[in-house]
């Protein structure tokens, strides 16, 4: 059984940084992070896996970046440079096998935290 919860999130400033944190329970090999906005899908931001490799986004590459404490169990997103088009739901996303990596289509993920909200002013 896995178990995602993120944090984090909250209101900020057009140019500034947010780092959301994703606490998991059990195994996880390869973890996410998703974010969707209001009428829009649901878009993959960044991948990690257990080994420490990383696949950013385009919309979101030098801006974000995604790194993993696997003594902690815990995915991070650090959030720099943020524009108002970031704002939206972020979602960690985690599997429990080879499925999902390198992946950020959301059908590959197995288990997924509740969510954190972003929202940036501008």
């Amino acid at each position: 059984q896995v178990q995602l919860v993120e944090s984090g999130g909250g209101s900020v400033q057009a140019g500034g940084s947010l780092r959301l944190s994703c606490a998991a329970s059990g195994y996880t090999y390869s973890m996410a992070w998703f974010r969707q906005a209001p009428g829009k899908e649901r878009e993959g931001v960044a991948f990690s896996s257990i080994t420490g490799r990383t696949r950013h986004a385009d919309s979101v590459k030098g801006r974000f970046t995604v790194s993993r404490d696997n003594a902690k169990n815990t995915l991070y997103l650090q959030m720099n440079s943020l524009k108002t088009e970031d704002t939206a739901m972020y979602y960690c996303a985690a599997c429990s096998s080879g499925s999902c990596y390198l992946s950020l289509q959301e059908n590959d993920y197995n288990y997924w935290g509740q969510g954190t909200q972003v929202t940036v002013s501008s």
